[in-house]
């Protein structure tokens, strides 16, 4: 099923000081709310970042990460991001650390070349939405604001407006069912066609409307909430995305010549079981890969999957769902004693690549 939506998707072609500055670093934002960085000590205690080291914020966003990071110690930091509205975070980020930072307006799936020449000891994916991008109405993310049907991280390619208005019911369904995972995904897809029959779904709120009328409310989440999320992440081939950056890292690893990655700490940050499930699935390869290779090791920083705490959860909702996995990368076959078990075999890849 991914392999067709794939071909689909291609038919239709985010202490004291240190926190004084992160909060004077957001100029212009509305205080109506914040960008907070997710699981943000968690993060930097996987990293561990020491002077003159180098690191990689594959999802700039907000900035808050790779703030953080500079703040920590003398260290540099790299940040990607396809958002071109980020630009100007990026600029306020230069302006203050100058050539310890610097950007690259690019997807995070293209990371074997963006990252061929570069010597780098950690990095770190934050695969949300960032809070820019949902508190901007135009962008289209958001089911609680009224804005146009949009969803596009990079501002290119379809919108969600096209695959919505102009995608077979079947095409629909399959979209909602497989990325949101809902299982009102059949009703859904035909009260939209039904809908858009009269007038096509323009804003985020008619689509929200319809979705709402179909699923039933139950508990804290939104009824529209899976259907956003399912477009979002087709829209933005988000998941593929995900792959395609991990196995750039195990080769750039394994492969780069000269070689000059001899250990690298991978650490992501996934809001849902199929971004988490493909990290994992990942894990479980290179590990495989090291049992056969011997002249490397991957081992977990921790033992369980870090979650948020309640305190977090409270100050920042969006934060709820996040699960933050260590894994490090490192040349030699000594076993590593935080080593927390020992590999499995592979499981087949949640998402295959595409013919």
């Amino acid at each position: 099923m991914f392999k067709n939506l794939n071909k689909l998707q291609g038919r239709a072609t985010k202490k004291t000081r240190a926190s004084k500055r992160r909060a004077a670093f957001f100029e212009g934002q509305s205080t109506e709310g914040t960008h907070t960085p997710v699981l943000l000590q968690e993060v930097l205690a996987a990293l561990e970042p020491k002077d003159l080291e180098t690191f990689v914020d594959a999802t700039f966003g907000g900035g808050g990460y790779t703030q953080a990071l500079l703040d920590a110690c003398n260290c540099f930091v790299l940040a990607i991001d396809r958002d071109k509205e980020t630009l100007p975070r990026a600029n306020n980020v230069f302006e203050r650390y100058g050539s310890r930072f610097r950007f690259l307006l690019s997807s995070f799936g293209r990371i074997k070349f963006l990252l061929k020449d570069v010597a780098f000891q950690g990095i770190v994916f934050d695969f949300g939405t960032s809070f820019f991008q949902l508190e901007t109405a135009e962008r289209g993310f958001s089911f609680q604001k009224d804005g146009p049907l949009d969803m596009r991280m990079s501002q290119e390619g379809i919108s969600a407006f096209d695959v919505v208005n102009t995608f077979l019911q079947e095409d629909l369904k399959k979209i909602i069912q497989t990325y949101g995972e809902e299982r009102f995904s059949e009703k859904i897809s035909h009260a939209i066609v039904k809908e858009r029959t009269k007038n096509p779904l323009r804003t985020t709120l008619e689509l929200a409307q319809v979705v709402r009328s179909i699923v039933p409310k139950s508990g804290p989440l939104d009824p529209a909430t899976k259907t956003f999320q399912a477009l979002r992440i087709f829209v933005n081939n988000e998941l593929r995305e995900i792959e395609q950056a991990l196995m750039g890292i195990g080769e750039l690893f394994l492969e780069q010549q000269p070689p000059i990655l001899d250990k690298i700490t991978v650490v992501t940050v996934a809001f849902h079981a199929l971004e988490d499930r493909i990290v994992k699935n990942w894990t479980r390869t290179m590990e495989a890969q090291a049992l056969l290779d011997g002249s490397f090791q991957v081992y977990k920083k921790n033992a369980k999957v870090r979650t948020p705490s309640l305190q977090e959860i409270q100050d920042n909702p969006r934060s709820r769902s996040a699960r933050l996995r260590a894994v490090v990368l490192e040349k030699g076959s000594e076993k590593n004693p935080q080593k927390s078990r020992a590999p499995q075999s592979p499981r087949p890849q949640s998402l295959r690549k595409d013919s």
